[in-house]
């Protein structure tokens, strides 16, 4: 009998838990602060990048207070290899001034509330909310929805609808983890390029018949 949806992400959390026993994010920082701009300035970005621009970033301007009066060419200068520099400079300064002002120089520990900060969508407060306030979370990356799908979890590439199908199927104790596993994973196995099925902890639960490799 085919395993169900439910019972096929659970072994998945399970082996890749074995594969990757040390669950971190690739991106590197201090504080929730730091999390909050390294994942801003990650978009259409390599993590690899973000991590070359931070050290520098977050010498001069380590704290909301600092980075909330900071010129905007700064901030642009500080970043400028990221791509896309000159709106997310804007939206850096703007997150800083928010969190000062709104919240006492606090980064807000809910979905909703990190979504109202400038440039900051659902998939950067679920990591926020995961790695620092240690809440259920599903940081619905293109990794994450590529295996998603592969696995026949889900069937759309839509990132609101994968996180909250994923919900669903998930433990949330174990959901912000199996998200971080499956960026190694598919950088590692299941890349977007090809799906190394032949060195795959996953491969005899996967439904690879119905799905184009």
């Amino acid at each position: 009998m085919p395993m169900r949806k439910k019972e096929r992400a659970i072994e998945a959390v399970n082996r890749l838990e074995k594969l990757y026993p040390n669950a971190i994010c690739s991106l590197e920082y201090q504080d929730a602060f730091q999390l909050l701009i390294a994942t801003r300035l990650s978009a259409q970005c390599t993590d690899k990048r973000v991590n070359m621009v931070t050290p520098a970033l977050f010498a001069e301007l380590p704290t909301a207070e600092k980075m909330a009066q900071a010129k905007l060419e700064r901030v642009e200068e500080l970043i400028k290899t990221c791509g896309l520099y000159k709106t997310k400079a804007k939206d850096l300064i703007g997150i800083a001034k928010t969190i000062c002002n709104e919240y006492n120089g606090k980064v807000p520990d809910t979905i909703e509330e990190l979504t109202r900060l400038p440039g900051v969508g659902r998939k950067t407060a679920n990591l926020v909310c995961g790695d620092i306030y240690k809440k259920p979370a599903v940081v619905t990356d293109t990794h994450f929805i590529r295996i998603c799908n592969r696995l026949g979890l889900v069937d759309t590439v839509n990132p609101l609808t994968v996180e909250n199908e994923m919900r669903k199927l998930l433990p949330p104790e174990k959901s912000n983890d199996f998200c971080h596993r499956t960026v190694l994973f598919g950088r590692d196995v299941c890349t977007a390029r090809r799906a190394f099925c032949e060195n795959c902890v996953l491969e005899d639960i996967c439904p690879k018949k119905i799905i184009k490799r």
